[in-house]
């Protein structure tokens, strides 16, 4: 009788602590999931664009054509178009320009742009 009462004792912690286990292992799992999912939703809210789209862009912002972006820069509106649709990318001299013209930091056009 006394050893079928320690078994018995011994067989409910099992269970007790199989499932306090599994109750964890649950929960660590769901956070994870939802950790992955909320993070993924900000990287999609993040929209990353090519350096000629967010160029294009800050140009129309500021309401100036690629022939008055050239003649500030000192080059031709061909090389300005070539950027905006990405076919090259201007100098680091030229962006640090570009970013000035805009009146935004160069370091902020960078963390636009899609790597």
């Amino acid at each position: 009788m006394g050893l079928s009462l320690i078994t018995i004792i011994f067989t409910w912690m099992n269970l007790a602590l199989i499932g306090i286990l599994g109750y964890l292992a649950i929960k660590f799992l769901v956070s994870g999931i939802r950790f992955f999912i909320s993070n993924n939703k900000s990287e999609k809210q993040t929209v990353c664009r090519s350096l000629g789209e967010l160029l294009k862009d800050y140009r129309i912002k500021n309401n100036m054509t690629q022939e008055f972006v050239a003649q500030r820069l000192g080059v031709s509106r061909q090389a300005v178009s070539k950027w905006e649709n990405g076919t090259s990318d201007p100098s680091t001299s030229n962006l640090i320009a570009i970013a000035k013209l805009y009146n935004v930091p160069p370091e902020e056009i960078l963390a636009q742009v899609e790597i």
